[in-house]
């Protein structure tokens, strides 16, 4: 009996050739040109997790579990034509936790310091933060000030020339308001801190050089080894 579907064999029963198209393999990713970390530190409550995953994900959760400990999300971005693979740490505001995050500091080529403009003692709170910042992380570190939580304006409790001043007496200190629920501000916090660390690289590095802005994804220890004297950068 004939088969019913009319399919035609080429001679010596190989199978029909394949076009080029079809043989050419997909190119792989370009690797990252460098990969670097930041940290966003801060007390309890500022919406450190909220930004995060802003950036990352585009996702906002109006009821985010405190971080206990640290956690990290990754984000690859181009500037500058170069492609970057950030790895962002996620820091627990509590103080029990600071033996754990203060080791996660010193890899880090960017900070970002995050208060609540509606809570005045997160605010206060920033001179420990600097502290830590002295103790652990490199002079080198870009640090930008972020007031979070814009869309509460109404509730508002420390005005932006406040957090100016503030900023303007740590050196190399940027300032800037954001709203990780409204999507305001979130890309730009990140990408012009990433503009400003590139500014300070330079525009090829040899590859056994690569170590100091590489990341590795095994965890620190939980306290840091012999680590320089303080540096003050206020007042």
């Amino acid at each position: 009996m004939e088969s019913g579907f009319g399919v035609q064999r080429r001679a010596g029963g190989g199978s029909p050739a394949v076009g080029a198209s079809q043989r050419r393999r997909k190119m792989p990713p370009r690797a990252a040109d460098y990969k670097l970390q930041v940290i966003i530190i801060g007390s309890r409550g500022v919406g450190k997790t909220s930004l995060m995953e802003r950036f990352t994900d585009d996702t906002f959760c109006e009821a985010c579990k405190s971080t206990v400990g640290v956690d990290f999300k990754i984000k690859t971005v181009e500037l500058r034509g170069k492609k970057i693979r950030l790895q962002i740490w996620d820091t627990a505001g509590q103080e029990r936790f600071n033996s754990i995050t203060s080791a996660y500091y010193r890899g880090a080529k960017g900070i970002v310091l995050v208060y609540d403009i509606t809570k005045q003692e997160t605010f206060d709170d920033l001179p420990k933060w600097m502290k830590m910042i002295d103790k652990y992380a490199s002079e080198d570190a870009e640090l930008l000030l972020v007031g979070n939580k814009l869309d509460c304006e109404s509730d508002r409790a420390i005005s932006r020339q406040q957090a100016e001043r503030f900023a303007s007496r740590i050196s190399g200190m940027r300032f800037c308001e954001a709203s990780a629920k409204d999507n305001f501000n979130v890309d730009e916090i990140f990408l012009k801190l990433v503009n400003d660390i590139l500014s300070k690289m330079p525009l090829e590095v040899p590859s056994n050089e690569l170590s100091n802005s590489v990341l590795s994804l095994q965890p620190e220890p939980e306290i840091p080894p012999e680590l320089p004297p303080p540096r003050m950068r206020c007042c």
